[in-house]
This record gives C-alpha cells, sequence and structure tokens, in this order.
C-alpha cells in the first residue's frame, strides 16, 4: 500500500481539485460514473461532493429503476451516454470516472464508459479519473486522471477501488473545495 501512495501524482490531484473548482464556480455539474465496485464509489462520492463540497452530483447508477429500463431498451453500451444526453450533459459539466481499466472498446470492456467518454468530447464536458492498468481509455482523454499502478496482476482490481476511495475523499476534504464541515471534524 505503500507502494502505491508514494507513486501517486500530487500535482495530479491539485489538478483535479482546481477543475472541480472550476466546475462548481460555472455552475457545472458532476457526474460520476463506474461499473461494479466503482459504481458504488460513485453513489458514495456524489453524497460526499454535494454535501462536502457543494456541487450538484449525479450518478447513473443511482437510479435503478431508469438504469435497468435503459439497459433493457437501448443495451449497456449506451446506457449511460443515453442517461447523460437526458440529463443535457454539456461544457460546464464534468465526468469522474472510476474504473479499473479505464474502458477499452477492442476488449469490449466498460464500452459503456467509453460511450460516455466520447459524448463528454463531443459537447465539451471535462473528464476526471481515477482508474488501474493501464487507465484505458478514460487516460487517453481525461483531462486529469490518477493511474494507480499495479503492483502484481491479482490485485488489480482491489487496489484500484480501495485507492479511488482515498483519492476522491483527499479530493473533497481539500481545502480548496470544503465548503462545509463534516460532522465528526466539527465536533473536535
Amino acid at each position: 500500500m505503500q507502494t502505491i501512495a508514494r507513486s501517486m501524482d500530487g500535482s495530479c490531484v491539485d489538478r483535479m481539485v482546481h477543475l472541480l473548482v472550476e466546475t462548481r464556480r460555472q455552475g457545472g455539474r458532476v457526474f460520476f460514473l463506474g461499473v461494479g465496485g466503482g459504481a458504488g464509489h460513485a453513489g458514495h462520492a456524489v453524497n460526499d461532493f454535494r454535501k462536502i463540497a457543494g456541487i450538484e452530483c449525479y450518478a447513473p447508477t443511482d437510479n435503478v429503476s431508469e438504469l435497468t429500463a435503459r439497459i433493457n431498451d437501448d443495451g449497456w453500451e449506451s446506457s449511460y451516454a443515453n442517461w447523460l444526453r437526458t440529463s443535457r450533459l454539456g461544457a460546464k459539466d464534468m465526468l469522474f470516472v472510476f474504473s479499473v481499466g479505464g474502458g477499452n472498446i477492442e476488449r469490449n470492456i466498460s464500452v459503456n464508459l467509453v460511450a460516455s467518454l466520447r459524448l463528454a468530447q463531443q459537447v465539451g464536458a471535462r473528464v476526471l479519473g481515477v482508474v488501474g492498468r493501464d487507465g484505458g481509455y478514460t487516460a487517453q482523454v481525461a483531462d486529469a486522471c490518477i493511474v494507480i499502478p499495479t503492483l502484481s496482476p491479482e490485485t488489480v482490481t482491489p487496489h484500484t477501488e480501495e485507492f479511488q476511495a482515498v483519492v476522491w475523499h483527499l479530493i473533497v476534504s481539500h481545502p480548496g473545495l470544503k465548503q462545509n464541515e463534516m460532522k465528526w471534524e466539527s465536533t473536535a
């Protein structure tokens, strides 16, 4: 764990904070996207960024009825992108991706994330990511992306997912972004 923590690029975290502050200042929204563990992180991050940082945030996985209807009617590959279209994703907005591989069309992995990232590029929305492996498509197109290094092929997923939580908590509690005190910190 120390090896991963030491290898993280602090300047990238600062860039993420700067871009999030700019998004909030412009009245933009942040859409958190993830699959599997990343989907769980997305819902948790929505809570933290809304409550602590005062940023309007959403995750398509927080409305299971709409998500499953879109998957049933439109297919998995376009489910997130179509949700973002209905949300009127625009140039003031941001996608924040939590993914182990970052999406890869050729390998048919997390193609719903790739479709969403392409939509973000089309409308001029910013992209942040915390990903593993080589970062995939997310790392290729992001305005700022932390790629969690692979220590062992057997632990790529757990290490990536645990550090996704570390990174977003570092960001949301950063003095430059935080607007509201958290309960335990306010009682100290």
